[in-house]
């Protein structure tokens, strides 16, 4: 039966002749029998730009492997992983090259003879229209002819090959096609890169991923709690200001503020240096995992800055609880409960002392009120957060490639959890208004956080949106943190560390059912039975207490594995990554990375155990990904085109 007539006539202005329509079907049909392109997925990376950034280079291994598929036989380990450093860091490590080797023509002939050769493994699950879309402008046309231009084969082709390695060396132009070749196998090394989740805080240089992210050929991003904090501070909400101020303070991290961002600190720095001017902030005192090495002096204005942001992020966080009863975060709300002539507060009926009892800020009648000054330090954070162009492109990056989950190629991906009962239902909470639970509440969320940013300035809908990107950072029931409660304020102030506690989301108990990962599939629309996986973060795997990534049987696995610094002494590794290639799922344990100066210099790697989580049933193609429905729906469509065009439906 003809399909609907007037959407092949449009498909026709596309494909005018049966024979262009043919062709194309003829190109699709071949396409669906390459093998699956590898899916790269990482979590929890927490702005960790040296890590994630060679990891990214190195493909998890990716890179390497191919090298050794090429030359495990002909070039010793220490010239395999030069050429592998020559990839990841192709400039800089030219530059040390020069300085030790006396016949750079020799050295440059041989070494891209080499690269092409990888560049040819790693370009062999592309069409070579595909190819050539993902060429360097300058040296993509000799790229391809050297790609495609097997000498071995073709002996008339021969001297056309030297000729041009000949002509790259005799025109000084081997550095530039190195760099060039060496950035087109790192691409093509990884089809799609997956992030699920928690790209910013912590770590040192979050700005410096997302530049990295935004110029990646295919990248898809599942939210996490850490990201949706500065989403809203990006969309002007107090309490995530508040939030990401008070980490970056925590963990001795301004870089990505200041360098990276714009973010103009200097009146929080005047208005904590004047309030607690006498006060040494010793609870306040900040963390350093990224080796910042500070001063005694520096460490004492920093604990300021970490106390003056903190109490308003109390503040601002107070209010935002009482303007939303249904969020269910009373439990939140401590400066009202403070004796402030005792110096005690009162939580659960308890009382405990406070290790802190300095509030010049706070008025015990009105607690949750900002002073002016306060207010008027808030008013010009905002202003720099949401008039930051570098910030702002980067959150529109994030919304634009981003989302609460991902359903791909019969995978689910999200960050945190899908909220439970203790029976192991679907947990149902209030958002704006209306009830939802698993997959419906998941939707809805991402709903009301895009409105928060993208909503109609002033409106009620983009205020409550601004206050739900807070809510999803931290709250009982936000899909992306999962636990009862954040305890900042216990952890600052109380010394018992029972009030420390935060009570995990029922979920994580239950997905070590396999009958519960089936039911959160089934829920999503994947096929349970099928070769189908969970794959989630936000949860650091324990190594030391003996935790494993792998759950439910191989249903589920958690591949947050401590790549930020400040968890590696907790997790025991210093992170995990996922490769979904056509023979199955890979998971890849990494130990840390010392630097990219070692890197460069030793040519030394990030270490990293591969371990097959699950091998396919048999090799998977095009044809068995998502892209291969597509290209299905599309070749059914131009074999109707075509049968209306011979019977003349179609002109």
């Amino acid at each position: 039966m003809i399909r609907n007539i007037e959407y092949l006539k449009l498909l026709k202005e596309q494909y005018p002749t049966t024979a262009s329509a043919c062709a194309e079907i003829i190109a699709l049909e071949a396409q669906q029998k390459l093998p699956k392109l590898t899916e790269h997925f990482m979590s929890d990376i927490h702005g960790e730009h040296e890590s994630f950034l060679h990891i990214l280079r190195n493909g998890s291994g990716v890179v390497k492997n191919k090298i050794d598929q090429v030359y495990e036989r002909t070039l010793s380990n220490d010239e395999r992983q030069t050429l592998a450093t020559i990839i990841y860091y192709p400039k800089e490590k030219l530059e040390l090259i020069k300085l030790t080797t006396k016949n750079m023509d020799d050295w440059y002939r041989i070494t891209l003879y080499r690269l092409i050769e990888v560049c040819r493994v790693v370009a062999s699950k592309y069409t070579r229209e595909h190819i050539r879309k993902m060429l360097p402008a300058n040296f993509g046309t000799i790229i391809d002819e050297l790609l495609f231009a097997d000498s071995d084969t073709n002996p008339d082709k021969t001297e056309y090959y030297k000729q041009n390695i000949a002509s790259i060396i005799e025109l000084d132009q081997s550095d530039e096609f190195i760099v060039e070749i060496s950035y087109l196998i790192q691409s093509l090394a990884i089809g799609r890169l997956h992030i699920i989740g928690d790209i910013f805080d912590r770590g040192p240089r979050a700005d410096l991923i997302l530049d990295r992210l935004i110029n990646y050929h295919n990248v898809d991003i599942q939210w996490g709690n850490h990201d949706v904090e500065w989403m809203g501070a990006a969309a002007g909400s107090y309490a995530c200001i508040a939030n990401v101020i008070a980490i970056s303070t925590k963990y001795c991290n301004f870089n990505c503020l200041e360098d990276g961002y714009g973010i103009n600190l200097r009146p929080l720095t005047v208005f904590a240096l004047e309030t607690y001017a006498d006060d040494p902030c010793t609870c306040f005192i900040p963390k350093d995992p990224n080796s910042v090495n500070l001063s005694a002096h520096d460490e004492a204005v920093w604990a300021k800055l970490h106390k003056a942001i903190s109490v308003i992020k109390f503040k601002v966080e107070g209010q935002t609880i009482l303007r939303h009863p249904e969020f269910g975060m009373e439990n939140h709300l401590m400066l009202d409960k403070i004796d402030y002539g005792n110096g005690t507060i009162v939580i659960d009926g308890k009382t405990y002392p406070l290790k802190d009892t300095n509030f010049p800020t706070i008025d015990p009648d009105d607690p949750y009120k900002l002073t002016d000054a306060e207010n008027e330090l808030m008013k010009s954070l905002r202003s720099s957060f949401i008039h930051s162009e570098k910030l702002q492109r980067h959150i529109r990056f994030m919304y634009s490639k981003g989302s609460m989950y991902l359903v791909c190629n019969n995978n689910l991906l999200y960050h945190g959890c899908i909220p439970m009962t203790k029976d192991g239902e679907f947990a149902e909470y209030d958002v704006s208004g209306v009830r939802v639970s698993g997959k419906a509440l998941l939707d809805r969320a991402e709903q009301i956080a895009r409105i928060g940013y993208f909503g109609k300035s002033h409106s009620p809908e983009k205020r409550y949106g601004q206050d739900f990107l807070w809510y999803l950072w931290c709250g009982a029931g936000s899909p992306v943190y999962g636990k009862n409660k954040m305890t900042s304020f216990e952890r600052y102030f109380i010394d018992d560390k029972d009030t420390w506690t935060e009570i995990k989301d029922p979920y994580y108990e239950h997905i070590n059912s396999v009958s519960t990962c089936k039911k959160i599939l089934t829920e999503f629309g994947v096929n349970p039975d099928g070769f189908s996986h969970i794959i989630n973060g936000h949860v650091p795997v324990i190594i030391k207490k003996g935790e494993k990534p792998i759950r439910a049987g191989g249903k589920l696995l958690v591949i947050d594995g401590g790549l930020s610094r400040a968890y590696q002494e907790k997790t025991g590794i210093a992170g995990y990554t996922l490769l979904f290639n056509s023979h199955g799922l890979l998971l890849s344990e990494h130990e840390a990375f010392e630097s990219v100066k070692n890197a460069i210099k030793e040519d030394t790697d990030i270490h990293s155990t591969l371990e097959t989580v699950e091998s396919a049933p048999q090799r998977l193609l095009v044809k068995d990904t998502d892209l291969g429905a597509m290209l299905k729906q599309k070749i059914d469509d131009l074999h109707a085109l075509v049968k209306a065009m011979k019977e003349g439906v179609v002109k």
